[in-house]
């Protein structure tokens, strides 16, 4: 759906979870011990992670199917959760915003990478909401998983988000809170293009200071 949201507006799409999803990946490969997350740093710190177009490319290769994978989500924590990877991937994050509108979506894109972009949202739902949606999401993709275990899962991975100590969750200043419970797809995405077009009409700022962060609060599935 943000994808949606910067085709309305003409700016470019930065998926920061695939990049988490990326080191999760190569750490797979590579056969990291995840007890030991200095292995999973030493990886990340190698790659070539290529966000082109709808694609994503590991150091060349397309694995934009790949990083989706049940074994990806429940293992890209190690990455998200490591502060040196974190710190790594911000810079990246950072330097593709660079000379460029940008629709971005991350628990830290307001508050750590983009902290000075000029349209901030926190979207928001309900836990029953969030837990529906993830439900039928996996299920449409033909995974075997009850509506308790997406719930069991959902409330562990918002545990962690608010107590990691680098890029928590905590919604940014002067973000927008907009809840999404209740609403369609397309009562989402117009709200979305409702509060770009505003900043828009007050003048934005040159390209390169003008990201729009969507911090994903309790909506999005997350990777990041």
């Amino acid at each position: 759906e943000f994808r949606r949201v910067l085709f309305r507006s003409g700016f470019d799409y930065l998926d920061t979870g695939a990049m988490y999803r990326c080191v999760a990946l190569a750490g797979v490969r590579a056969q990291v011990d995840w007890q030991h997350p200095e292995q999973l740093s030493a990886v990340a710190a190698q790659l070539h992670i290529d966000l082109t177009g709808n694609r994503v490319l590991l150091d060349g290769q397309d694995v934009t199917a790949e990083i989706r994978s049940p074994e990806i989500t429940r293992l890209v924590q190690h990455a998200a959760g490591n502060n040196e990877i974190r710190r790594l991937l911000v810079l990246q994050q950072k330097r593709f915003g660079e000379g460029r509108n940008l629709v971005t979506e991350g628990r830290d894109q307001g508050t750590v990478v983009f902290p000075h972009a000029e349209c901030k949202i926190f979207l928001t739902a309900s836990p029953d909401e969030r837990a529906r949606r993830r439900h039928a999401e996996l299920v449409a993709k033909g995974e075997s998983i009850t509506l308790t275990q997406v719930e069991s899962q959902q409330k562990l991975r918002d545990d962690q988000d608010e107590q990691r100590e680098y890029g928590g969750m905590r919604m940014a200043p002067g973000a927008v809170p907009i809840s999404t419970t209740g609403l369609t797809l397309e009562q989402v995405i117009d709200r979305l293009e409702q509060e770009v077009r505003a900043v828009q009409q007050r003048g934005a700022a040159a390209p390169s200071e003008a990201p729009v962060p969507l911090q994903p609060a309790r909506d999005q599935q997350g990777a990041s």
